[in-house]
């Protein structure tokens, strides 16, 4: 399960950061111009707004859309402003968001009641039909069907529901994939790579393998190219992700697995650091413990989305581990990689968690390694078999456990960034600063966010930096000016 975000605000920031004069990265970075034209005629530019809700791999959907607009010659402007035509790329992870998404399409109605609005993603991928029932809404557009969205734009597509099956194709294959990119953002030295899509696992809370369909590969050659370009655009971290990045490769011939994949990203090390999104409990073994031990460019950092610590409710959610295996996983980690960071996504008032289902998971988060969570109250999510289980949770108490489960959460985040007092760490710094303090600002190999005081001439590079104390959940540090000449160079993190 990703973690759902409402992108909306983030991409009207790069509007303004890109009015503040901020170039693009790179063609595939999304820093959408302003100009607004006015007037239209057929076959003319057209202004093209975008918003997105959803998970990080709805961004990639949104970048590739964006990249065919501006190579029809079209202009992106902001969501906020007049269009010609609004695009809102939805989100169903959540009955609010299908509501969220079916707002964004009246309120872009109303922007300019003559526009053409258009919803794609998840949402209408699921349910064309109740997306229909919103008048504002010009066309449905499903996932994987980039060029009817694009005569949609211009309006040559005759049908309003464009919806195809992503499951299987006519002749019973798999789909391919058709949102395939790097994703990146102004200012920053990381880009993200996507190089699977889809779920095949089911899990009962979950939409998912329903509105993104079957796990589909990126082949290992096409993502050993995208690695290749990114390093000679200048970038010094790449993040792989999809759905689910432990099905990687089950559906390539011949096929492979993630582990095959990192071993060959390794030994070519095309990239000073290469980091994951997130892996299930039951698909990190002792052999890619080992490999993340020894690795130069994997960075130490896992996310584990454990959804919960009892039993009992990791059998209902129909997840494939239990908190032993879990237990054993984690354990393993920390005692071979003492200082790696690890997160994990929850989900609270889960169907049938009593109080001693909850009680047996706060217990086993407060005895784990985890350094930080992400926790998420239940909500109901229609066709979802989770929807159907009766003995829902009350919200007051949902939301009470939610405060609970997060403080513990902060409380291990702060015990490990603290940890790293005195010690050195090492930093990329990004080419944007931070707006408060004006210090650098970056990321440790180990995702611990730094600011140090320095010339401009550090950012994109990543240099050792002695940690000095700890304000709020950063670390403040000082750049060790005799060590930091070769950029080039691995600086292995440190951990009392």
């Amino acid at each position: 399960m990703f973690r759902p975000f409402d992108y909306a605000q983030d991409r009207q920031a790069q509007h303004e950061r890109q009015s503040e004069g901020i170039s693009e990265t790179d063609p595939l970075t999304l820093s959408p111009a302003t100009t607004l034209r006015t007037g239209l005629s057929r076959g003319a530019p057209l202004r093209v707004a975008i918003t997105t809700l959803g998970c990080k791999v709805n961004q990639y959907d949104t970048a590739t859309i964006e990249d065919r607009l501006k190579a029809e010659g079209h202009l992106l402007v902001p969501f906020t402003g007049t269009a010609d035509v609004y695009i809102v790329n939805s989100c169903t992870v959540t009955n609010q968001a299908d509501a969220e998404s079916r707002q964004l399409a009246r309120r872009a109605k109303r922007h300019n009641p003559a526009a053409r609005v258009i919803l794609t993603g998840c949402y209408a991928q699921v349910n064309p039909k109740s997306v229909a029932k919103v008048a504002e809404v010009d066309h449905v557009i499903g996932l994987n069907r980039l060029d009817d969205l694009l005569r949609a734009v211009r309006a040559e597509l005759a049908e309003r529901i464009a919806v195809s099956n992503l499951r299987k194709t006519a002749d019973g294959k798999t789909p391919r994939i058709d949102t395939f990119g790097a994703l990146t953002f102004s200012g920053q030295t990381r880009a993200f790579l996507k190089i699977q899509e889809g779920c095949d696992l089911f899990c009962t809370f979950c939409i998912v393998p329903m509105s993104r369909g079957k796990s589909r590969s990126v082949p290992p050659r096409v993502v050993l190219e995208q690695l290749d370009r990114l390093a000679a655009q200048g970038f010094q971290e790449v993040v792989l992700t999809g759905i689910h990045l432990g099905g990687y490769g089950e559906d390539l011939e011949p096929q492979i697995d993630l582990l095959w994949l990192l071993e060959a990203v390794e030994e070519r090390k095309p990239i000073p650091r290469v980091r994951l999104s997130s892996l299930d409990p039951h698909e990190i073994n002792d052999t890619f413990i080992r490999l993340l031990a020894q690795a130069e460019i994997l960075c130490p950092h896992l996310h584990i989305p454990l959804q919960s610590g009892d039993d009992a409710i990791l059998q209902r959610m129909r997840r494939r581990y239990d908190t032993a295996l879990a237990h054993d996983v984690l354990t393993k980690l920390r005692e071979t990689l003492p200082h790696a960071a690890l997160g994990t996504d929850l989900i609270v008032g889960f169907p049938g968690e009593g109080e001693e289902e909850f009680a047996r998971s706060l217990k086993f988060l407060a005895a784990s390694p985890l350094t930080y969570f992400h926790v998420f109250p239940y909500s109901v999510r229609n066709g979802t078999t989770a929807a159907k289980f009766t003995d829902k949770v009350s919200q007051p108490l949902i939301d009470t456990r939610a405060r609970q489960v997060r403080k513990l959460g902060e409380q291990k985040k702060a015990m490990f960034a603290r940890s790293f007092v005195g010690h050195t760490l090492s930093v990329l710094f990004e080419h944007s600063r931070d707006k408060v303090s004006g210090l650098l600002k970056g990321y440790s190999r180990n995702y611990q966010r730094v600011l140090a005081a320095g010339s401009d001439a550090y950012m994109n590079r990543e240099v050792p930096v002695t940690i000095t104390r700890m304000n709020g959940e950063t670390l403040w540090g000082e750049i060790q000016e005799a060590t930091s000449q070769n950029s080039g160079a691995r600086i292995p993190d440190a951990r009392p």
